[in-house]
């Protein structure tokens, strides 16, 4: 058997300078351990309130007092032996040498020791971590293994980790006469995860492959098979924390071992170290599929010393996730992976500017969106708005962000969603949709009629055949580069599919030249601007599509030149746009000062 050992440390010299460096360490320290304590406590927060079961947990999980077998009443009852424990300390002294076993096993049953699991399990490793202190911080351990699955396993069979915690150098092996069972603590940990297969998204080249079956791939249903992770991280819980055993929720109360043993006052019994394997941190995307390709995969085994307040949090955190991505059917697999992906791979002060900014970018969307609708209730004037224009253009963005979806985050989806709801609501502004009588020979009772609200008066139709004009200009340049882009995708780039393509090319196309700001409202317009700092920074920490990625920073400039224009083409408010709109309030109150000019030099005179 092969041994891992911490090397040991040297101990600190006391002086003046190393004392203020170790307490200044010290404050360093605790401050750490607040924020953790903080950001997993905010988490825990959301995933119990959003992800969290809707369930009660099992009668078997925790002991209940409202009765015993046989059905006696509690009442009649007065030996407090017949009842299950209040409370329960820990069984084993902080302080005391331990060594941990571990031994990887096909066995079921976990008898690791037995005659046929020494026989069949001969090629897996094991190790002992020797001369671990129980309660100490610092001693935290690594090993690396490349593990050579049996064949059994490479077929959907199951891969444990025995892991045995022993004290008083006492023997692991129950057949041994060192062995004690009240010195031993035995916990399973199942290694082969069994999940859903990731569903790729299949591409091809349109041109040279027009069969089409790779898009059936994506309609098959979930196959569950063995994954394999490459970390397993072992905590040991290092703290005497006294436990309320009839109040313990079902995440926290699998891992608490009872003994049978009982104080005096037979209210409180005694529980044993416990060993929590944390794979909270696992991402989905780490996850390796199990099969005849991986005869040999990685394994990395770390122990570490962990609070009770922090496997309280990580083991309702990770019931919490599982029973959400449960009950959304695996949708929700994407997302909370992100939740754990930003939580890995951030610092904290990262992290709060990216809460910050998501609530920044929701902000300034609603507050855009509510401008827009006050301002189209209001407004009269409907010349030169391409209202159809605007809501084909949000209809193509929202279909590539659904056709890309697992690139897609909700909060961008949603946003997309009201954003095509509002533009197809002001076509009502422009035209009156109703139903009517079909006419005589026609298939179906009714159809629409469609009416223009609004005549145009002669300068209106001037203006828009000026508009019609400047739009064939701009089609002189937009629809060649159109052209080219989409014979240089179909040749050279790879699609989903026919509909994925001219949704993308349609999509690169909007993109590039769909954005038009003038017959914004200017306070809806301020939010925009607003939002398109704060997409900067959103671009980078939300999941999206590359395109739509790009298109943050292709506001950036549109802003810019828009700033530069407002600075040196000042406010002109009897200067009639390209739409036809003039300021009517500043003209009338420019002539009204005029007026007011004229009266008081007439009484001059």
């Amino acid at each position: 058997m092969s041994t891992a050992n911490a090397p040991a440390r040297p101990a600190p010299a006391n002086g003046g300078p190393a004392a203020n460096e170790e307490e200044g360490f010290t404050l360093r320290k605790l401050w750490s351990i607040a924020q953790q304590f903080l950001l997993m406590w905010l988490v825990m927060q959301l995933a119990g309130k959003f992800f969290g079961s809707k369930t009660p947990p099992s009668d078997s999980a925790v002991p209940s007092t409202t009765g015993v077998p046989g059905d006696i009443p509690q009442a009649q009852i007065t030996n407090p032996l017949e009842l299950p424990p209040k409370q329960a300390t820990l069984a084993w002294p902080l302080g005391i040498t331990l060594s941990m076993h571990v031994y990887l096993s096909t066995s079921s049953t976990g008898d690791v020791f037995s005659p046929s699991s020494k026989t069949g399990d001969s090629h897996l490793p094991n190790f002992v971590w020797e001369n671990i202190t129980f309660g100490d911080w610092n001693d935290i351990r690594t090993v690396d293994y490349m593990i050579d699955l049996p064949e059994s396993v490479q077929h959907n069979a199951s891969l444990w980790a025995d892991v045995i915690l022993v004290r008083d150098g006492a023997s692991p092996d129950p057949y041994s006469a060192s062995y004690h069972p009240k010195a031993v603590h035995h916990v399973r940990k199942l290694l082969t995860a069994y999940l859903p297969k990731l569903k790729v998204r299949k591409v091809k080249n349109l041109l040279s492959n027009e069969d089409g079956t790779e898009d059936e791939a994506d309609e098959q249903p979930d196959i569950i098979a063995s994954h394999w992770h490459p970390n397993l991280t072992l905590a040991l819980v290092s703290d005497t924390q006294v436990v309320p055993t009839t109040q313990l929720p079902a995440p926290v109360a699998q891992h608490v071992h009872l003994l049978p043993e009982r104080d005096q006052t037979g209210t409180q019994g005694f529980y044993m170290p416990i060993i929590f394997p944390n794979d909270f941190w696992h991402l989905r995307s780490q996850y390796i599929e199990i099969n005849e390709t991986t005869p040999s995969l990685p394994l990395q085994i770390t122990f570490q010393p962990m609070s009770y307040w922090k496997f309280q949090i990580f083991a309702t955190m990770i019931q919490g996730f599982n029973e959400a991505e449960k009950q959304q059917g695996g949708g929700s697999g994407g997302e909370l992976d992100e939740v754990k992906r930003m939580l890995v791979e951030t610092n904290p002060y990262f992290l709060a500017l990216t809460g910050i900014v998501t609530l920044l970018h929701m902000v300034f969307e609603m507050l855009a969106f509510s401008s827009d609708v006050s301002h189209w209730r209001q407004k009269q004037e409907l010349v030169g708005v391409s209202i159809v224009t605007n809501v084909v253009v949000q209809i193509i963005i929202l279909l590539y962000l659904i056709d890309n979806n697992e690139q897609t985050s909700w909060m961008i989806l949603m946003s997309s969603g009201v954003g095509v709801l509002i533009e197809a609501w002001k076509i009502t502004k422009a035209v009156d949709i109703r139903l009517a009588p079909a006419p005589p020979g026609s298939m179906l009772p009714y159809k629409l009629d469609i009416r223009d609200k609004h005549v145009l008066s002669e300068d209106e139709k001037k203006t828009q055949e000026y508009d019609k004009l400047a739009f064939r200009y701009v089609t002189w340049v937009t629809i060649p580069c159109l052209a080219a882009y989409t014979v240089y995708s179909l040749l050279y780039e790879t699609h989903r599919g026919w509909y994925s393509f001219v949704i993308s090319t349609l999509t690169s196309f909007v993109y590039m030249f769909g954005f038009s700001v003038a017959h914004m409202p200017m306070k809806s317009m301020i939010y925009k601007s607003l939002s398109t700092v704060v997409d900067d920074l959103f671009a980078f920490c939300i999941k999206m599509p590359f395109l739509h990625r790009l298109a943050c920073f292709r506001d950036d400039v549109v802003f810019v030149v828009f700033l530069y224009q407002r600075w040196i083409y000042r406010i002109d408010p009897k200067r009639v746009n390209e739409y036809g709109q003039v300021l009517a309030s500043e003209v009338d109150a420019i002539e009204t000062e005029k007026a007011k000019e004229g009266t008081e030099s007439k009484k001059n005179k």
